[in-house]
């Protein structure tokens, strides 16, 4: 893993630079590009098809929403061209000093839970992984459960049936059950990358990360690694 070292020291990391890392844990991510023009973004647009989500891909713009630089259902190329100018013009303008890579098209995930998988540095216990549903579940209900890195596929599914959201991943009223076991390969996958980089990683947030029904596996949508240097 010499390359995710190098990508982990003495900076800041992008959406992009992120996720850049967990591919390399073979964490399963949403089908995207690091579109540096319109016309790239046009051509990912033709492979993947509509819809499609655009935002700005910059180190120091990790809020993007706050910030008013991402764009969803973007559903034909007059949009992704009207989006793309936009979104840079924004940037510019929450940030004029903000170094920008580029802007991330992404495939639009539908049809699944979203959920919240993120990881701190606690002074006494090193890394803890933290999952719980997205929205209100995590933030307003405070639903979540926490578990001391590196964890196994039972300590796994643990995690997710500490969470009152457990009824909704295993289907209620009439939903199919989500992906369980893929998700639990997903946060096993996280633990080990946190502990791999301990020295290095200081807090992670993947926020959301789609699951999708039962035996079609999850989606990693956005994702934000703070770096110890940083």
């Amino acid at each position: 893993m010499a390359a995710v070292k190098s990508q982990l020291e003495g900076k800041c990391l992008s959406e992009y630079e992120s996720k850049k890392v967990l591919r390399e844990y073979g964490i399963p991510l949403a089908a995207e590009t690091l579109a540096k023009s319109v016309d790239d973004a046009l051509a990912f647009a033709e492979r993947a098809g509509y819809p499609l989500v655009m935002k700005v891909d910059s180190p120091d713009i990790p809020h993007k929403t706050e910030a008013g630089v991402v764009k969803l259902n973007i559903g034909d190329a007059h949009a992704v061209r009207t989006a793309y100018d936009d979104l840079l013009k924004k940037a510019k303008a929450y940030d004029p000093n903000a170094s920008i890579n580029g802007v991330l098209v992404q495939e639009m995930v539908k049809g699944g839970t979203e959920v919240i998988i993120g990881v701190k540095k606690d002074p006494q216990f090193g890394p803890t992984v933290l999952f719980g549903l997205g929205g209100i579940f995590v933030e307003v209900m405070k639903d979540f459960s926490l578990r001391i890195a590196p964890i196994s596929m039972t300590e796994a599914m643990e995690m997710i049936d500490d969470t009152k959201g457990a009824r909704i991943l295993r289907g209620v009223r009439g939903r199919k059950p989500a992906d369980i076991n893929a998700l639990c390969e997903t946060l096993v996958k996280i633990s080990l990358m946190a502990i791999d980089n301990k020295d290095r990683i200081s807090e992670l947030d993947l926020n959301p990360v789609i699951v999708l029904p039962e035996g079609e596996g999850v989606r990693v949508v956005d994702a934000l690694i703070i770096t110890e240097q940083s």
